[in-house]
């Protein structure tokens, strides 16, 4: 009997320190992010990564009190490397979308900003699918206006890139006659750049939410529902506590967050 009672205090013990290795503290957590999407996330000269992102993601870690570390991925392989635990979150300008919720949770959106395709000023502003048939149209390879195009543009070349700056760097070698982004990514990051000179925004807004979502999100793993709640926790006392206006006036002259 007394054999019996301390085998099964011992297993109890042993499911219990499996139970807590099973969910951290959080003290420590590792954020993935990309270093190529400026303004909210790209290399600086120095060396060191800096953006909009990557001040939230500090923001965010300091209101939860945690040490955070972050870890640069390419972007298409941002999930995958997620559900592989090379980092606990991603803090990377993703579109919370119905597909993406199948693989990963979301916090609540941080910021929402309209794609918008961007070419020569001098081209005809339509931008319906025929009047892009054939046209040869940059995009970053699975994101959301990937995905758009993929489904809406099916008469138009769309051309993949890994990261949108060799989307805007291939536009502006005129290899491409299009392209179709974020809206602050492509005025901050090529519009108002030298690079951008004879280019601008074609049409109105893209905005739909059946590919596009309702913002960008904290992405985490299925499992880790304590962590997806520490950061919408975060979120709501960063933007109530001044925060989150200061590190969105560093960046942008306009309200990012979007309708509440």
């Amino acid at each position: 009997m007394q054999r019996r009672l301390m085998i099964t205090l011992l297993a109890l013990a042993t499911a219990s320190f499996t139970a807590a290795a099973q969910s951290p503290d959080w003290k420590k957590v590792r954020i993935g992010v990309e270093g190529a999407y400026p303004p909210f996330s790209e290399v600086g000269t120095d060396g060191k990564l800096k953006g909009f992102d990557i001040d939230m993601a500090m923001a965010l870690c300091a209101e939860m009190k945690a040490e955070c570390t972050l870890v640069q991925q390419e972007w298409d392989g941002m999930i995958p490397a997620l559900q592989a635990r090379k980092f606990d979150a991603i803090i990377a300008s993703m579109a919370i979308t119905d597909e993406r919720k199948k693989a990963v949770n979301f916090t609540n959106k941080y910021y929402n900003t309209p794609a918008r395709f961007v070419g020569k000023a001098s081209a005809p502003h339509d931008i319906s699918p025929a009047a892009l048939k054939g046209k040869k149209i940059g995009v970053q390879r699975g994101t959301t206006h990937d995905r758009y195009l993929t489904a809406i543009y099916k008469d138009s070349e769309i051309v993949r890139y890994a990261k949108q700056d060799e989307v805007f760097l291939d536009m502006a070698a005129g290899r491409i006659d299009a392209t179709l982004c974020d809206s602050v990514a492509a005025d901050l990051g090529f519009l108002k750049k030298g690079s951008g000179k004879g280019f601008g925004f074609l049409g109105t807004p893209v905005d739909d939410a059946t590919y596009f979502g309702i913002g960008s999100g904290i992405a985490v793993r299925k499992a880790d529902n304590d962590l997806q709640q520490k950061f919408n926790a975060a979120i709501v006392a960063v933007r109530a506590n001044g925060a989150y206006k200061k590190i969105q006036d560093k960046y942008f002259d306009f309200d990012v967050y979007g309708k509440p």
